[in-house]
């Protein structure tokens, strides 16, 4: 499974491709910004994105309908991911058609368990605690 992580904190970027090494099948690319995401997208099929709101150049809301129009997959599966208060926009997520909402710092378990759900390798477990 190919999943396209866009922030511009290469902090979090790393962390979150470091996580995704738990689970077998996942491939992960990552963009600092919604042009580069934009540009990449459609070269690279992503099965699944994860957005972070606030990026420089846009926002999670508006460059997840720009992707998923750039990839022709109006369903594609996708997660906000974002420091700002879970209360605050878990609804507004779901309004602007993400799947759910990850708070950062990520929980692994949540992240692989979400990842199987779309369809990462059969099998996949997320490590016991």
């Amino acid at each position: 499974m190919r999943v396209l992580y866009v922030d511009d904190d290469r902090i979090n970027s790393l962390l979150f491709a470091e996580a995704c090494r738990f689970a077998s099948g996942v491939e992960i690319e990552t963009a600092a910004t919604g042009a580069e995401a934009l540009e990449m997208a459609p070269r690279w099929a992503p099965q699944v994105l994860v957005i972070d709101l606030h990026l420089p150049d846009t926002n999670g809301y508006a460059l997840l309908p720009a992707l998923r129009a750039a990839l022709h997959a109006p369903a594609l599966p996708a997660y906000l991911c974002t420091a700002d208060d879970p209360a605050l926009v878990a609804e507004p997520a779901r309004a602007a058609g993400f799947n759910g909402c990850w708070p950062k710092p990520v929980d692994v378990q949540v992240i692989l368990a979400e990842l199987a759900r779309h369809g990462a390798a059969p099998g996949t477990e997320a490590p016991s605690a």
